[in-house]
């Protein structure tokens, strides 16, 4: 059985750089920083102050006032971006087989909020005041529900929860799901809102938060000397997948092609990444494989780097592992460096991002690069967005768990 081509028709962003797709491309080219002092909550009694707020999210701009109030924020970030997303399309969806168009979202944590609401609720006034909507708030597969709802998606529909790789995998899943048959459609990526008192504390907990509170902007500095930890981010990147004869039928825009996706796990260490980057090889090499790519093909990386010591460093050796002496050549850029960890979201916006560059041929900066790390030695496009002729790139995401996943996409060719 020969396999569908897939294209990216469509792009939805909600970022701490803001909610418009445009607005957040410029953001990224201009080098912007969306880390700031954290408002959302009194952080006085915690050691990390600091994070990347979507300080511009208004949720009616999308969702009914009623409504929204019965989601989550991450929920809230799902629908915005899915429906950006939709919109950026120019999909009819009366024009559709609404049995082929399908939702498959990832989310790391789901609804964090809401838990520490009811939990709050519970604990200080009964039993009988948990709100009836708490399970369907918190739960981490309320985003494909609800866009289903939404778009009338009949199609195969599911969430994926792998940490940090879990928008990845969501859109690893949708890839297959089209290029197999199954679906025509996906509306797929990721969302998260974590930025709360508890998921700051958990993850400072970890000391695995960066603490430069004295200036935010400079905080998230991927593959930097002078890192410190990430910096805690929330929003969502939702992307339309649809069979390539199906969106030059319709005269789509087309950003990018999806060729190929590749999964593997470190089996080594719940939170640590396997020291020699093994595992992040492997991902890369088997997104390559699938997409029927050489690595001296490839023409940028969009990295998970995530600015934390252990992850930069091992993710620098997976790449020389899966690129030899090619990975000297390579552009690479952390989006991270400037909107901060998204975690189960972060995949989303990362390959959108990615697809913008390989449309436009560029190349967004890693900003603060500042001091070199021996550890750190590749082309992280330092500061400044590169002109790139582009022909195929990669998008890494690597999570708790040990979870390592790269997507791999290419220049649209008629």
């Amino acid at each position: 059985m020969s396999r569908q081509r897939v294209a990216i028709t469509g792009i939805g962003l909600i970022t701490p750089l803001g909610c418009d797709r445009e607005e957040v491309w410029k953001a990224l080219l201009a080098g912007k920083s969306g880390v700031r002092p954290i408002k959302s909550f009194d952080t006085t009694a915690f050691d990390t102050k600091i994070g990347a707020e979507c300080v511009d999210f208004e949720p009616s701009r999308w969702i009914d006032e009623r409504e929204a109030k019965r989601l989550d924020r991450f929920s809230q970030f799902g629908i915005a971006a899915g429906t950006l997303a939709i919109q950026d399309s120019e999909l009819n969806l009366d024009k559709v087989d609404r049995a082929k168009a399908g939702c498959i979202v990832g989310s790391g944590i789901g609804g964090l909020r809401e838990l520490e609401e009811q939990h709050r609720r519970l604990f200080e006034k009964g039993p009988g005041r948990v709100s009836a909507f708490f399970i369907p708030k918190l739960m981490t597969n309320a985003v494909p529900g609800q866009l289903a709802i939404r778009f009338g998606l009949r199609g195969p529909n599911w969430a994926v929860a792998s940490a940090c790789s879990s928008a990845n995998h969501a859109m690893g899943s949708a890839l297959r799901a089209i290029q197999y048959g199954e679906a025509d459609i996906v509306l797929t990526g990721g969302c998260e809102a974590a930025l709360t008192p508890s998921g700051l504390a958990g993850f400072m907990a970890l000391k695995a938060l960066s603490t430069r509170n004295d200036a935010p902007e400079k905080a998230s500095r991927p593959f930097d000397k002078d890192r410190d930890g990430f910096v805690l981010g929330e929003g969502a990147g939702m992307l339309v997948f649809e069979r390539m004869d199906h969106a030059v039928k319709r005269g789509a825009k087309i950003y990018a092609e999806v060729l190929g996706f590749g999964a593997s796990d470190d089996a080594y260490h719940i939170t640590a990444p396997e020291p020699e980057g093994q595992g992040a090889s492997a991902c890369m090499q088997l997104a390559m494989k699938d997409g029927n790519v050489r690595p001296e093909e490839v023409t940028y990386i969009n990295a998970h780097g995530t600015s934390t010591q252990l992850n930069d460093a091992i993710e620098t050796k997976g790449i020389k592992l899966a690129f030899g002496a090619h990975a000297a050549k390579l552009p690479i850029s952390s989006t991270k460096s400037m909107v901060g960890h998204l975690l189960g979201a972060a995949g989303g916006v990362e390959l959108a991002a990615a697809a913008m560059c390989v449309q436009r041929d560029m190349a967004h900066p890693t900003i603060n690069q500042e001091s070199k790390d021996p550890e750190c030695d590749l082309d992280y496009v330092p500061n400044v967005a590169r002109k790139v002729e582009q022909r195929y790139a990669l998008s890494n995401s690597f999570g708790f768990g040990g979870h390592n996943s790269a997507m791999l996409i290419g220049k649209y060719k008629a």
